[in-house]
């Protein structure tokens, strides 16, 4: 009997020990969720939100992969993160323009789905190689009924996420990343808000402050070509006395909407202040850039302006180039930004003095074909006010030109 009894103890002890071990492991569990949750909470930004969410959650609860898939309809998050992008690594996360590829993965369900690694399902969601989950647990991102996301985590643990397995801790994550994802957009929208401006929806001076840092830290880092493009629209103050505010405001929404068509997704524009903008372009040589400017010119000459009364309206551009200096390697960003600009805004003051409606690359540049385009640039313009016999003379200079190099 005592025997028995004895037995009997043993394994309400090792039961106990258990029970004791698995309270320990929840408390610790539940420790460092809240942990995170207060990290998640109080990010002060979507990027780092994000972070959080690829990075921390691996280090607190030791998963192998985590992986983030976010709807953008808008190309709103690419927009931010593309802002914030020498501060940020995305690694992990994949953005969709539609619901559609989420859809198809949680067809219908809307809870956290755990099961056992399937390569032709779940290959695409992670950045692994072939064998390295066997478990994963997909976890939809809802808000107002509206799927916003899906969060992965994939585990080499083939019980880790097992399907049966309680969900309720993974449900709570859920709604408080949703939640945050939520906040942090909308704190995104305010302040991308004011750094746009309200007449023409280009950027404005600030974020244009705010972008100039990070493509001039990148530049110098990456050892790539940064071009500075300022842009003034031809005799504004004439069309405002002429022909009204309202035609001014119309003349600087068409300038921006005329720009930004013939720019990049990596390009920066901002309006600079007045009837003057300001365009950044990242590993862009002068050639190529004075081939983009060039292009805006032309497609600002050529659009159709009308003021209220019908008359037409020949609205043109003068545009200056400058590249970011690469002499000093201790200077500071700012006093590289400093003179960048105000090489811009020589070359385009001389392309007003020339005549307006062109196109003046910073002559202080060791670049001698710069040199030499801009005079033809300067000579072609010229010409082009005066009556046809000036092309046979434009001919001969540029053979001329030609033959002199």
């Amino acid at each position: 009997m005592s025997g028995h009894l004895q037995s009997e103890n043993y394994s309400l002890r090792q039961q106990l020990e258990s029970l004791l071990h698995e309270a320990r492991r929840n408390e610790d569990k539940m420790r460092r969720f809240d942990q995170l949750q207060r990290q998640l909470i109080g990010a002060d930004s979507l990027p780092e939100l994000i972070r959080l969410l690829l990075s921390e959650y691996k280090l607190a609860f030791g998963v192998e992969f985590v992986a983030l898939a976010l709807v953008d309809h808008e190309y709103e998050i690419t927009r931010i993160l593309e802002s914030e992008c020498d501060k940020t690594d995305c690694g992990g996360l994949t953005l969709h323009p539609s619901t559609a590829p989420l859809e198809a993965l949680y067809r219908g369900r809307t809870g956290p789905c755990l099961d056992t690694f399937d390569a032709a399902i779940h290959q695409a969601l992670f950045d692994s190689a072939p064998g390295e989950i066997a478990s994963v647990a997909l976890l939809p991102l809802m808000r107002h009924g509206e799927l916003i996301g899906s969060l992965h985590f994939g585990s080499a643990d083939p019980g880790r996420y097992a399907a049966g397995c309680g969900t309720d801790f993974l449900e709570r994550l859920t709604e408080i990343i949703a939640i945050c994802l939520e906040n942090a957009l909308s704190q995104e929208q305010l302040k991308m808000l004011g750094m746009t401006d309200a007449l023409t929806g280009v950027s404005n001076r600030r974020y244009f402050d705010h972008r100039c840092q990070i493509e001039v830290s990148q530049s110098r880092r990456q050892r790539r070509p940064l071009v500075c493009m300022l842009l003034d629209i031809d005799k504004f103050k004439r069309i405002n006395d002429t022909y009204g505010h309202q035609t001014g405001d119309e003349a600087l929404m068409s300038t921006a909407s005329a720009i930004q068509s013939q720019l990049r997704a990596g390009d920066t524009l901002a309006r600079f202040g007045g009837e003057e903008f300001v365009v950044l372009l990242p590993h862009t040589d002068m050639h190529s850039a004075r081939q983009i400017a060039e292009r805006i010119r032309c497609c600002i000459a050529e659009k159709e302006l009308h003021a209220q009364n019908g008359e037409p309206i020949n609205l043109t551009i003068s545009i200056g180039l400058s590249l970011l200096p690469v002499d000093s390697h201790t200077a500071k960003n700012q006093a590289l930004i400093e003179r960048m600009l105000a090489a811009a805004d020589k070359a385009l003051y001389r392309a007003k003095h020339e005549g307006r409606n062109r196109v003046i690359c910073d002559d202080s540049l060791p670049d001698e074909e710069a040199r030499t385009t801009n005079r033809m640039q300067s000579i072609t313009a010229t010409l082009k006010q005066l009556p046809t016999a000036g092309l046979s003379m434009l001919k001969a200079l540029k053979r001329t030109l030609a033959l002199s190099k």
